[in-house]
């Protein structure tokens, strides 16, 4: 957590916080996992209805846009000759999403969700993932844009293999019915 924060401000020092051997890179994994588990059972937990058939979904969802971020930011890595910064930037971005989603539950569980908190947390998302490139895989400007256009064309790469292969969730294909016939 403190390397992420470290990160938020622009902390020069803020790649020491985090392990970046193989020991590190495990470590990093399992913390996702935590996270993939929390995302996927909170809403069970809580007794949000329709959360039933939306676990699978939400960790398959989880995963392929994960997946397609990650090949993205490898694909352009080797691209610039830059394979070195995979598993640093690895390490951070599990870390960031751990810390960034126990943030997010933390606010939703206070009642704090609206708009604003939601661009906030964009907002802070943006900022660390910058902080990554720049300070934990060392990128030039060029090639810090280069990598986050990358990974936002990896995540919606991903987002439109989930829309494709996925089935939307009854409630959501209702809803979209009901609009749909509204227009008409």
């Amino acid at each position: 957590m403190r390397g992420v924060a470290a990160l938020a401000m622009g902390d020069r020092k803020g790649p020491g916080w985090f392990d970046f051997s193989d020991r590190g890179l495990v470590g990093s994994f399992i913390a996702l996992l935590a996270v993939i588990g929390i995302n996927a059972g909170l809403p069970l937990l809580l007794g949000i209805e329709g959360a039933r058939g939306s676990a699978l979904r939400s960790v398959i969802t989880f995963v392929v846009l994960l997946g397609a971020q990650l090949a993205a930011a490898a694909l352009v890595l080797r691209q610039i000759g830059r394979q070195d910064g995979l598993v640093p930037y690895i390490v951070a971005d599990n870390w960031a999403i751990f810390t960034i989603t126990m943030v997010t539950v933390l606010l939703s569980l206070l009642g704090v969700g609206n708009e604003l908190t939601l661009l906030a947390i964009m907002l802070l998302v943006l900022i660390v993932q910058v902080n990554i490139a720049r300070l934990v895989v060392t990128l030039s400007v060029g090639q810090i844009v280069l990598f986050l256009i990358a990974q936002l064309v990896g995540g919606m790469v991903g987002l439109l293999i989930i829309l494709m292969t996925l089935p939307l969730p009854p409630e959501l294909a209702a809803e979209l019915a009901q609009q749909a016939a509204r227009a008409q």
